[in-house]
């Protein structure tokens, strides 16, 4: 299992819009093949500052079978153009400590 993690910017006044539209975008990720489970948190501190954590069981599920799918061009269509500056995604693996 690895951790998609996405420190999003959302442009100001747009936070509302960005979260109903997040809510329809997880449909389509969450329908992907190797999909886990997902989550937005939003920050406390900063405004339009949102965490996106997506857990995939490989890292060929997210950077392959999503990011090469015609879903991938859906989700992209209903949220990039909210993002300023376009975040980075990152990926994560469990370290087992004995």
């Amino acid at each position: 299992m690895i951790l998609e993690a996405a420190m999003l910017q959302v442009k100001p006044g747009m936070e509302r819009d960005f979260e109903e539209t997040f809510t329809k975008a997880s449909d389509i990720i969450s329908a992907m093949n190797g999909y886990l489970s997902h989550e937005l948190q939003r920050c406390m501190e900063v405004e339009g500052k949102y965490l996106l954590l997506v857990k995939w069981e490989s890292l060929e599920d997210h950077t392959i079978g999503f990011r090469q799918s015609s879903e991938y061009q859906e989700w992209k269509k209903l949220l990039h153009h909210f993002y300023h500056p376009f975040p980075t995604v990152e990926h994560f693996e469990k370290v087992n400590l004995h």
